[in-house]
Order: structure tokens, then C-alpha cells, then sequence
């Protein structure tokens, strides 16, 4: 994954550069965290992210469309993953009350207990990730990618 600054006609093409750059050192990271968690844990980084956003809501629960939309995932991805999570017994479905056609997935005591014992360790994986990229990453260019982070970051603060 070498990082280039420059679009494909060779001309700068700044922005559209630095969020591919950013965009693959986030999947790299990504796939980094995603083996760690399997390794470690048993899940996958999705499924990981799926339990956050669950145990960040009022009551640890989602309907499955809102799940889709906070782990970044097409309503058929997110009832597979809330399948492989109920299989895990990490989270149980529930109907919602009001209309019988939504379906919550809700986070179970077995489910938060998991987050709450790699919550630590993960912080710790991501940012020695972050902060060892040279060494774990060392196809990045990485004062190609801090100056794609800062453009844009630049932008996002517009």
C-alpha cells in the first residue's frame, strides 16, 4: 500500500489524494484490529463496533436499519451480523412494541461483559497502532499521510 500524493494523470490532485490516503491507512488499520480481535477475542472489528454503538444507546438496544447506519452497513449486512451476534449470544432481538415489522437488537449481559473486558486492551491496540504506524505500517509515507490528515481535517473544519 504506498501512499501517493498525486492523481493518476500524475497532476496534484490533493484532495481527492489525501482522503485515499487516509481511506487506506484506515483499512490497513482496520485489518490490523480486525485480526487482533479474532485472535484474541473471538469477534471481528464489525462486530465489535456493533456492540459498541449498542451499549452506547439508552437502553442497549437498536433497531437493526439504525445498527446498519452506525457500523456503516446495508440493512441485510447488519441482520446477518446481529444473526452471528444472537449465535454468540452477545446480543438477543427483540419486536418493537409500537409496530410489530421492527426488530431491535439489544445487548446482552454476556455481550457487555465482552465489551467491557477488551474495551481497555482495545484502546491500547489502536493506539499503538496509531502511534508505531511507521514500524507496523512501513509501506506508508507517513509525512505523505499526516499532511493527507491535515488536509483533510482542514476540510472537515470548514
Amino acid at each position: 500500500m504506498h501512499m501517493q500524493v498525486r492523481g493518476s494523470s500524475g497532476a496534484a490532485a490533493p484532495v481527492s489524494s489525501a482522503w485515499a490516503a487516509v481511506a487506506a491507512f484506515a483499512s490497513a488499520v482496520d485489518a490490523e484490529l480486525d485480526r487482533w480481535l479474532a485472535d484474541r477475542y473471538r469477534i471481528g472489528l464489525t462486530d465489535c463496533r456493533a456492540l459498541a454503538a449498542l451499549s452506547r444507546s439508552a437502553d442497549k438496544e437498536l433497531r437493526v436499519s439504525e445498527l446498519a447506519q452506525q457500523v456503516g452497513l446495508t440493512q441485510s449486512s447488519a441482520t446477518r451480523l446481529v444473526s452471528r451476534l444472537e449465535a454468540k449470544k452477545l446480543v438477543r432481538r427483540d419486536v418493537c412494541t409500537d409496530d410489530g415489522r421492527g426488530v431491535y437488537a439489544v445487548l446482552t449481559a454476556q455481550g457487555e461483559a465482552l465489551l467491557g473486558d477488551l474495551r481497555t486492551p482495545y484502546e491500547e491496540r489502536v493506539r499503538d497502532l496509531l502511534s508505531a504506524a511507521g514500524a507496523r505500517f512501513p509501506e506508508l509515507d507517513l509525512p505523505r499521510l499526516a499532511g493527507a490528515l491535515g488536509t483533510v481535517g482542514a476540510l472537515l473544519a470548514d
